[in-house]
Formats: C-alpha cells, sequence, structure tokens
C-alpha cells in the first residue's frame, strides 16, 4: 500500500493529482511529486469548470474502486490539481480494487 492511500478506520483516504481536460477518463498509476509525497495520477475529459472535472473524478474513482458516486467525497483541494477523497466502505477491498487500478 502506498501512502497515498491510506485506511482510517471504516474508509480509505486517497491523494490524487487531477489533469482536467485530459482527451479521456483514466487512471495514470502511482508517481512522486516533486515535494517527495506520492499521489495517484488521473485524468478525466471534463473542463475544470463549476466542479465538471472534480464530478467526473469522483465517478471514475468510485467505479474504480467498485464503490457508488455516494461514497466518494472530496475532503480537499477542490480547486487544486492535489486532491484528497474519501472513499467509504471496506477499506481491504478498496484498496486491493485502487491499487489494481493503478496497475493496468
Amino acid at each position: 500500500m502506498t501512502e497515498a492511500l491510506r485506511r482510517h478506520g471504516d474508509h480509505v483516504r486517497l491523494t490524487v493529482r487531477l489533469t482536467p481536460n485530459g482527451g479521456r477518463d483514466a487512471i495514470d498509476g502511482w508517481e512522486t511529486g516533486a515535494d517527495g509525497e506520492n499521489h495517484l495520477k488521473a485524468r478525466v475529459s471534463d473542463p475544470p469548470d463549476k466542479g465538471k472535472a472534480n464530478k467526473a473524478l469522483v465517478a471514475l474513482i468510485a467505479k474504480a474502486a467498485g464503490v457508488p458516486k455516494s461514497a466518494v467525497s472530496l475532503v480537499s483541494g477542490d480547486t487544486q490539481r492535489k486532491k484528497i477523497l474519501r472513499i467509504e466502505g471496506d477499506p481491504e477491498d478498496t484498496i486491493v480494487r485502487l491499487e489494481s487500478a493503478a496497475r493496468r
């Protein structure tokens, strides 16, 4: 498990670096940023206009984690590229699914 994906009791916190207007919706794997912190790279085709890119990110992560969109919420980073998401559900299943999606 990477430090970008952290278990917190009944949920998981995930650090993501989002690229809006990315041409497609996809998870591009794990990356270590210039600050030395790990994050999941993701891209969505939606623009960063009125929360459209954030909504697309929530849908992308929910699908990858195998949870409903309502189980994924934005904790911080509403207008930044780096975001922290809270994913409700069984932490073990969520971690396995997200790590698998990041390797594809």
